[in-house]
């Protein structure tokens, strides 16, 4: 029972600021948040360049078209990355929740909602990744068949993007439109 007081009494310190400055500290949290989806374009990235050191160094011929294939399939990986960090730039130089009329409590939450929303970007970003490496490995065993190669690999790799994108349209829903306030 001692917990819930304290849960309790939390929230109505928290509640006592302002409603802007709760929103504000919100919003930089969630800022954060949206970051840590920069851990799978990361771990993706790191995959896809050792695929193509590996690939290089038993194939050196083919290091014109495994470099291509790796740099592609990296670029990719990084847009979960870039979705984060958009998200991450409206909630600290263009945050619509910072004006708004309506429970702070709410508002606040949401803040922090769209930046966790955002932590869904890890899995598009190792997922892309690892479709960057298995096709830089492949064109390093045949450079021949390179289009063909990147042509299936950005179709999984657009797939794998699919979880990031929803978390975008979240985010986005929590900071422009938020239904939460008219319930």
């Amino acid at each position: 029972m001692e917990s819930s007081n304290f849960i309790v009494d939390f929230l109505n310190w928290l509640m006592s600021f302002e409603p802007k400055a709760i929103v504000l500290a919100a919003s930089a949290i969630g800022a954060g948040f949206a970051m840590i989806a920069g851990i799978g374009p990361g771990i993706g990235q790191g995959y896809a360049a050792g695929k193509g050191a590996e690939a290089v160094s038993r194939n050196p011929k083919a290091l014109r078209e495994t470099t291509m294939v790796m740099l592609l399939g990296a670029a990719v990986a990084e847009t979960s990355g870039i979705l984060a960090l958009v998200v991450a730039l409206i909630m600290l130089f263009g945050n619509p929740l910072v004006n708004l009329d309506g429970n702070a409590f709410i508002i606040m939450a949401s803040a922090m909602g769209a930046g966790l929303a955002m932590i869904a970007g890890i899995g598009p970003g190792i997922g892309q990744g690892y479709a960057a490496g298995k096709g830089t490995e492949a064109t390093g065993k045949r450079p021949k068949m390179q289009s063909q190669i990147v042509r299936t690999m950005l179709v999984g790799q657009a797939v794998a993007q699919t979880t990031g994108i929803y978390a975008l349209v979240i985010a986005l829903v929590l900071l422009f439109a938020n239904p939460l306030l008219n319930l």
